[in-house]
């Protein structure tokens, strides 16, 4: 405890920066090398939620989704050693999708630092490629000072991680230090020069295409970036996993860039004479593998638009490079008006009707549907909906079949790390209890992250799991089948009952093997007035919404 009343130590100095800095929520796993930082939270309990999970990974993938969806940095705290690289997917995931998040990770004692103490390791070093700013506090007096920076770097330019190491010696410290003023983001304002650029690049196009992605985005935003689009009737896609930036069932949308995305819209990129990039960093999967747009002078002329400048000409250079925050350029855009001599209404209208026809699931046949899955959950979720992905080939189900964009949300992670659905998910009922959330997990994915539900339960709050159950690691035993046909080893999963584990967490759950079965469960899941859990015994043939097993196997024999 505090000294004298004129002091606090560590812990209460660094509580009281989460609840200076508007912190409202907390996950973590909680450790004993950071009690210190937990009693001071006890002393804000009615304003900051303190989330217990039950895996490091857990808790750091709760953190980023409730960054991502709500655009204030996710906090996590983990002990030392084994806590912070469970953490580290989490981080990572954060990093690359761009997301603000701060996790506080408890630390050895100061005396012992550098002799391999119990559970020692050096964060800098750990952590160093993975956040945006990797920290050790050892001084109390300094955490006022750290935390705004901490808080400050999450948001600023291209958003990301940040990691503070907390020693627990100098969390019972004593320190008469001030609290600072909550942290206040300013971005890098927009030159009027270059908006002016882009009208003259867009008047003189013929094929335009206005691609939006990243972090950074606000509400006003995405409502500014439609407006953009909606005056100059510009197609619109979004890379990868980022296609709730923009109202799907606008007309100028024109689908996503990600696994397996629409040949047509491949084609469209490829003859576009115009690319505007907002917010994306043009990485490996939106771009295919590097290949869909040439590197290092695209054919298109490329205006790439990123918060970062360490973007902007990174692999691809651009003819206008424009450097400042999403909810800064998409108002200028909103405010630009109508491009003179718009000659590419054909162009769009093609574009979007080619999105549509690949919008429409095909007959795929079987006892279980997941085309015909897709369109229940389409018209039975609400506009405002969040839904969730985890990694694997089944989310091509999600992505490709349900819209989003409006008011309704996609949370997934561009790094592809599997075990992100049910933590997000659990987070974003925590963060907005009001909304419908639906996680779409693989069975391997759960099988990583799904003792979450009981963190769920604990918490009060109802998502909806379903679990897309192939019996494999399904992505994987694609590839397997693609590269080496016949020689099957390693992919096969033998799973628990998942309907039964739910149950046994406290959560509903029901298995779903027939189409015409989907619906009233859905409806049981959603009445069920708790965390629930819908398993759907999906043919393990039908590896992806356009092949199947059968077919790649097939083919690869025929190659040999």
């Amino acid at each position: 405890m505090a000294d004298s009343a004129n002091t606090s130590t560590g812990g209460q100095l660094a509580a009281r920066a989460l609840h200076l800095h508007g912190v409202d929520t907390v996950f973590c796993v909680p450790g004993e090398s950071y009690l210190d930082l937990m009693d001071g939270l006890y002393d804000f309990a009615d304003d900051i939620a303190l989330v217990s999970c039950r895996h490091e990974n857990g808790a750091a993938n709760m953190a980023e989704a409730y960054g991502k969806l709500t655009g204030r940095p996710g906090v996590c705290m983990v002990t030392r050693g084994p806590g912070a690289c469970n953490a580290s997917i989490g981080v990572h995931t954060a990093f690359q999708d761009s997301t603000p998040m701060v996790l506080l990770v408890g630390q050895v004692p100061r005396p012992h630092l550098g002799r391999e103490a119990f559970q020692e390791v050096d964060y800098r070093q750990m952590y160093g490629a993975l956040a945006k700013w990797v920290t050790q506090v050892d001084d109390p007096g300094q955490i006022p000072e750290v935390m705004a920076q901490a808080f400050q770097t999450a948001l600023s330019d291209r958003p990301g991680p940040v990691v503070v190491a907390l020693p627990e010696d100098m969390l019972r410290e004593p320190s008469g230090a001030d609290d600072v003023s909550p942290y206040e983001i300013k971005s890098v304002r927009l030159d009027p020069g270059d908006i002016e650029r882009l009208h003259h690049i867009l008047g003189d196009a013929q094929r335009p295409m206005v691609m939006v992605g990243g972090g950074g985005w606000t509400d006003a935003a995405r409502s500014d970036i439609v407006a953009f689009a909606d005056t100059n009737d510009l197609p619109v896609c979004c890379s990868f996993r980022r296609h709730d930036l923009f109202d799907n069932n606008h007309p100028g949308f024109v689908g996503e860039l990600g696994v397996s995305p629409s040949p047509a819209l491949l084609s469209q990129i490829a003859e576009a004479d115009v690319l505007l990039v907002v917010g994306a960093r043009l990485g490996e999967m939106t771009t295919q593998g590097y290949t869909l747009i040439d590197a290092p002078r695209p054919r298109q002329t490329l205006v790439h638009v990123h918060p970062s400048a360490d973007e902007l000409g990174r692999v691809f250079e651009p003819s206008l490079a424009i450097q400042t925050s999403m909810p800064e350029f998409a108002k200028a855009a909103a405010a630009l008006g109508p491009v003179d001599g718009m000659r590419w209404h054909g162009w769009t209208s093609a574009a979007r009707a080619a999105y549509e026809e690949n919008a429409r699931p095909a007959d795929y046949g079987g006892d279980l549907d997941l085309g015909k899955v897709m369109g229940v959950l389409q018209d039975r979720l609400p506009g405002n909906a969040i839904v969730t992905v985890d990694a694997g080939n089944f989310s091509g189900w999600v992505q490709r079949f349900l819209t989003f964009g409006g008011g309704r949300r996609l949370l997934g992670s561009t790094a592809g790390a599997m075990g992100y659905g049910v933590p997000a998910a659990v987070a974003a009922k925590i963060a907005d209890p009001e909304r419908t959330v639906v996680a779409c997990v693989g069975d391997g994915g759960f099988g990583m992250t799904g003792q979450e539900l009981a963190t769920a339960v604990m918490a009060g709050v109802d998502p909806l799991i379903l679990v897309f159950n192939n019996a494999m690691y399904g992505t994987i035993r694609m590839h397997q089948e693609r590269h080496f046909s016949g020689r099957v080893i390693g992919t096969d999963l033998a799973n628990p009952d998942f309907p039964a584990l739910a149950r046994a967490f406290g959560a509903h759950g029901e298995a779903v093997e027939r189409t015409d079965d989907f619906e009233p469960a859905l409806d049981r899941a959603l009445k069920s007035g708790k965390a629930a859990l819908i398993e759907l015994r999906m043919d393990p043939d039908v590896i992806s919404t356009r092949t199947t097993l059968t077919a790649i196997r097939e083919a690869a024999q025929k190659a040999e």
